[in-house]
């Protein structure tokens, strides 16, 4: 332990808990108080004022090793070396005066590219977190990365360069990442998400915000979508056995999990639609971040929103059923792009040609709705490149080129399935797509139903829908049709392409002209 302190430069601290397991985290959270044990057994969190990432206070340190590598700007903002290590010393000063609690981890189920990862926090449900979300430690000759958890420390933006008191700062060189400020755990899984979109491009790698999963003929599927459009969700499949829910690398041998764990939504999560993740929601070693829970019986409310909409689970792989123990799984023979799009005009499922492919990961579309804020009535069309922009800290260019790279390799056919609204969008009538009708999508695409199906080119979208898709009605499959008011449709089809068009426009330099004409087309 002391050779651990004295690489960590924690000599000195008030007392440490090494590599504890889930049942002494559990003791230790309680006598803490820091939070409260639910019927059947999770242990269920509150995370404060911060219930979602801080995206705003993310900092990459801009020096040698940085410099030319990273796409600074609004997402990867830069903090100088200098601030950075003002900010290291305090943060340290912080914790040695605390007792820790230490998780030794990994990253990335393939032993050719796995990173050791250490995990410092004074909470020790943050601990259980880390636990559960990163993999075992191995024994590996890659160093270490280090990760300081300081929930309750609050930067100086005047001494420390930062933008506020809550700070995510990643520092390649040294291999650190220092935390503060905030108690979301989903800080610390992302930041390890993007110290692995760095490093493994460099080892020609494709790194993925995507989940997957596997057929009994080994079959892998490969599922982009941001956070709202069902990654976790349609790939917990009983039919088919699950690598990973968020996290991917795809080597030339093929895909590999870089969690041990997964962090999905439970917001109104259904016994029955979702049986597999509802059942992790009632078991010993799972944390559970803002949910309600009855002061008395300490039953759950899936269904409040009191605290946050963004209500989590945090859950070990081992936990599904039909999980892929090694975490590892052959080539994607199918790639899905996940859109829940609320505008209710892109179809329910299409196939895409290679450029479309690359056109629509680069665009990484997704609609958010209306939520309680007043006078917000319309849908938020939001981009982000790569299907997870907020963890690329490359240019998306190298991440696109890996895609169609890994993707002309392996033949695998693209997909676009929108798992968002039909016959109108969220304001204007519509509905959200029935979950048994995209599962149905999702099934006669990976069963190879829809190979060779005859399709109708959208004359807005450009991209080929099927005629027919087994159990799903054909009137579906065609966004205009479900719609009464067709003038209507179409003035909402044109405005979505035009913002495509919009956003597009930051990677057209960057492009081939057969990825630029493979965008929808826009009218005045």
């Amino acid at each position: 332990m002391d050779k651990i302190l004295r690489e960590l430069d924690l000599q000195g601290a008030a007392k440490v808990f090494h590599n504890l397991s889930a049942p002494l985290l559990y003791e230790e959270a309680a006598r803490r108080r820091e939070g409260w044990i639910g019927a059947h057994g999770p242990l269920v969190v509150s995370t404060g004022k911060h219930t979602g990432r801080s995206a705003d206070d993310k900092f990459v340190v801009r020096d040698n090793e940085t410099d030319a590598q990273v796409a600074w700007g609004k997402v990867n903002q830069p903090l100088s070396p200098e601030h950075y290590r003002i900010l290291k010393k305090r943060v340290l000063e912080h914790l040695r005066a605390r007792e820790l609690f230490i998780q030794e981890c990994s990253a990335g189920a393939d032993p050719a590219f796995r990173v050791p990862v250490r995990v410092v926090t004074e909470r020790a449900w943050h601990s259980l977190f880390a636990r559960n979300m990163f993999l075992p430690s191995h024994d590996t000759k890659r160093g270490a990365f280090s990760v300081y958890h300081a929930p309750t420390f609050q930067a100086d933006p005047n001494t420390d360069g930062t933008r506020s008191g809550t700070f995510i700062v990643l520092n390649f060189s040294e291999r650190t990442v220092l935390i503060g400020g905030t108690e979301y755990a989903g800080e610390i899984k992302k930041s390890i998400f993007t110290v692995m979109n760095y490093l493994l491009p460099a080892e020609q790698v494709m790194s993925m915000h995507c989940s997957a999963n596997v057929g009994a003929a080994g079959d892998v599927a490969v599922f982009f979508g941001l956070s709202g459009t069902g990654k976790t969700t349609l790939s917990a499949d009983p039919e088919r056995s699950l690598v990973g829910d968020d996290e991917h690398g795809w080597s030339p041998r093929g895909v590999f999990n870089l969690e041990g764990g997964c962090y999905a939504k439970v917001i109104k999560l259904s016994k029955e639609a979702e049986p597999e993740i509802y059942q992790t929601t009632r078991h010993f070693g799972t944390v559970l971040e803002n949910v309600v829970l009855d002061e008395t019986t300490r039953e759950l409310d899936l269904d409040s929103d009191k605290l946050t909409e963004n209500t989590r689970a945090s859950y070990t792989l081992d936990q599904i059923p039909n999980m892929v123990a090694s975490g590892q799984a052959g080539i994607p023979k199918n790639v899905i792009f996940l859109t829940c799009d609320a505008f209710g005009v892109l179809p329910p499922i299409s196939r895409l040609s290679s450029e479309q492919a690359m056109y629509h990961f680069l665009s990484g579309y997704t609609a958010k709705v209306a939520g309680t804020e007043i006078g917000v009535t319309e849908p938020k069309a939001t981009f982000s490149t790569c299907f997870g922009a907020p963890f690329m800290p490359r240019p998306p260019g190298v991440y696109a080129k890996l895609l169609g790279d890994r993707m002309a390799h392996a033949s695998a056919k693209a997909w676009l399935v929108n798992t968002g609204w039909s016959g109108g969008g969220y304001s204007t009538g519509g509905s959200r797509m029935k979950i048994a009708f995209t599962r149905s999508i999702i099934h006669a695409i990976l069963s190879g139903a829809l190979d060779n199906a005859a399709t109708t080119v959208d004359p807005i979208f450009g991209v080929a829908v099927p005629n027919a898709v087994p159990n799903v009605p054909s009137d579906v499959l065609s966004p205009r049709n479900t719609w009464k008011d067709k003038a209507a449709y179409d003035a909402q089809a044109h405005k979505l392409a035009k913002m495509f068009a919009e956003n597009f426009a930051q990677y057209a330099a960057g492009v081939s002209d057969a990825v630029r004409a493979a965008g929808p087309k826009a009218t005045a």
